[in-house]
């Protein structure tokens, strides 16, 4: 992947969006000014901060040439996919370790990655998915995706998996925190002394640097959509657009009653105020925007080709 990536994708962000050149530069002149991290680890939701959209891929291979060639790619983050690809966390450590760019964290001086890790975990909605979530925690990517969420019961016990107990004054006590503590190898990948303090579900805590990432992809999921939508700590809910058609009886996404439940589950996004996120491709990225999708995924890293880059390209040129 790495020697197309590294030359094709330069070439395809000469058009980008002013208001994310401004955003990138302010934090830039902030580093260079102040010698420091700038506040915010994970950009992605910075840009939620901001009004800005994400773009990302999933990611299937683990290997460290992936990982160096999408840390230096134009991705705002990448969803590494523990449900379809085997769970292996020894992997995923290796993966991060690669995908830790030093050369961008000396020009940037900043700790804040330019492609944020995510991972999609096999499980939601059982005991015994909560020890997944602490473990690739514990490693140190920046947010969970859980698949298949049908309800606001499994939505806020997603959140709880993610979240620290509180401390006795908190004001964000709900939904109660069931991480245990031991989170060494998140802390040194971070770069921070004061993880603990920062590993929270946004925009539950305001200062938190977890992304809650709820998938939508059954008919029950998009019934229940607005209930999921008011769990506090959600940071984004994500539509599966090909397993919501299998579950809808349909071969195609494009059916008109696939997109009228994708609509459906966008406006209660709307309504509750939480950033929406759905899979893309060249003929719909533009339109996906337009709509009100703030995070987008445009492809898999099966060597990101021609068809990906070109989604990448007209995201890019998106002007909201």
């Amino acid at each position: 992947m790495g020697g197309a990536l590294e030359v094709l994708l330069p070439m395809l962000f000469q058009k980008r969006l002013r208001s994310v050149a401004l955003f990138v530069s302010a934090n830039f002149c902030f580093a260079l000014a102040f010698g420091q991290p700038t506040d915010r680890l994970n950009k992605v939701i910075s840009q939620m901060e901001a009004g800005l959209p994400a773009l990302g891929v999933l990611s299937f291979d683990y290997s460290l040439t992936n990982a160096r060639a999408l840390s230096s790619s134009k991705l705002d983050f990448v969803i590494i996919d523990m449900e379809h690809s085997p769970f292996d966390v020894e992997r995923l450590r290796e993966f991060l370790l690669g995908m830790t760019n030093k050369r961008r964290i000396m020009e940037k001086q900043s700790l804040q990655p330019d492609v944020v890790p995510f991972v999609r975990i096999p499980k939601t909605g059982r005991e015994d998915f909560l020890s997944q979530v602490k473990q690739v925690l514990d490693v140190g990517v920046f947010g969970v995706m859980f698949p298949s969420v049908e309800n606001a019961d499994e939505t806020r016990l997603a959140i709880r998996s993610m979240r620290y107990p509180q401390g006795f004054n908190s004001k964000d006590m709900e939904p109660a925190g069931l991480r245990g503590r031991n989170p060494s190898n998140a802390v040194w990948y971070w770069g921070v002394p004061e993880y603990h303090a920062r590993a929270d579900t946004w925009p539950l805590d305001d200062q938190g640097e977890l992304l809650g990432i709820i998938q939508i992809e059954t008919p029950k999921g998009v019934a229940n959509a607005s209930e999921i939508a008011s769990v506090p700590g959600v940071g984004a809910i994500f539509i599966g657009p090909s397993d919501l058609s299998t579950a809808m009886g349909f071969s195609s996404p494009r059916e008109p009653e696939v997109e009228e439940a994708i609509q459906k589950v966008l406006s209660a996004c709307v309504s509750s105020k939480v950033p929406c996120a759905i899979t893309t491709n060249a003929r719909d990225v533009e339109k996906r925007l337009e709509q009100g999708f703030r995070m987008v995924t445009v492809g898999v890293d099966y060597g990101l080709p021609a068809s990906a880059t070109e989604v990448l390209r007209l995201g890019r040129g998106y002007n909201n």
